[in-house]
């Protein structure tokens, strides 16, 4: 084990910083693309249990939680339970969305909460703009479902809401010293699986009678929850954080491309101006010089 991860540090460090993040971007929506296409098989929440269990089995070697938990004081573990909590809900509200909703227009919700983030942490002109702009292209896309999918815009909201939780709660972690990013990771992901325990569990077991379709669904897990996420921490590790916030601009292309592939979801030219319109807030946009 301990040559195993010598060998990957090694790795890590040798390859450029932005090869990870592009594999980052393609992994982090490619393994909600395939989750959509074991919806009729598994069940929504049966899916988003398994992704979370994936993950919490795979991290828990490495991270173990169990020892972080016992390690950290009473604040430190009241902010991972939260963590955890608010893990498992944003997984289900981004399944439940994506029942109903593109992938493209899933992703955009998500990036106009990350903005709003930056904005708050730092009042510019520039975060403004990027917010006005970001939202513009979100109205655009989701403009044409106000009344035709209101449950599906609900739970992509809820989504972001949380997304945006969870990055302010990580800060937080991050500021109290708890464990590295990807130790907290894994305590979360731990912690999530507890909670989801009860809501996914009935329809998860439909995977157990069949040995293809539980594959699929490790593979889910592996995709969207542990491979985006590591690659994630190696980047943000040896980037700049105002070039790491640049190339999230890119994760609303790649969300779009992934659903033209995967899902055969063709975007309109309406479609394809609102992507435009996030990917360029996205870019535009200045994050904190500090966590917020």
């Amino acid at each position: 084990m301990q040559a195993t991860a010598t060998g990957f540090a090694r790795i890590a460090q040798s390859a450029p910083p932005h090869l990870w993040f592009a594999v980052s971007a393609v992994f982090h929506y490619l393994g909600p693309a395939f989750a959509v296409l074991l919806f009729p098989s598994v069940g929504v929440l049966g899916v988003a249990w398994l992704r979370i269990a994936t993950a919490a089995v795979a991290f828990a070697p490495i991270t173990r939680p169990w020892q972080i938990m016992a390690k950290s004081d009473g604040r430190t573990r009241w902010l991972l339970i939260a963590f955890g909590a608010c893990l498992a809900l944003m997984n289900c509200s981004f399944y439940l969305a994506l029942e109903r909703l593109p992938l493209s227009l899933v992703a955009a919700i998500e990036f106009v909460g990350t903005i709003g983030l930056a904005l708050v942490g730092l009042r510019s002109r520039r975060n403004l703009l990027a917010l006005v702009v970001a939202m513009a292209g979100t109205f655009l896309l989701i403009d044409i479902r106000w009344s035709s999918d209101p449950i599906g815009l609900f739970w992509a909201l809820l989504n972001g809401l949380l997304f945006v939780c969870y990055v302010v709660i990580g800060h937080r972690l991050a500021r109290r010293g708890a464990a590295t990013g990807i130790a907290n990771l894994g305590a979360a992901m731990a912690i999530a699986l507890i909670f989801v325990l009860p809501i996914g569990f009935t329809e998860a077991m439909a995977a157990f009678s069949s040995p293809q379709l539980l594959g699929a669904a490790i593979g889910v897990g592996i995709c969207s929850s542990v491979i985006p996420y590591v690659c994630d921490q190696i980047a943000m590790a040896r980037l700049p954080r105002a070039s790491f916030a640049l190339m999230l601009s890119l994760l609303p292309l790649s969300a779009t491309l992934i659903g033209i592939v995967v899902l055969r979801q063709i975007p309109g030219f309406t479609d394809v101006i609102g992507i435009a319109l996030v990917a360029a807030g996205v870019a535009v946009h200045k994050p904190a010089p500090k966590p917020f």
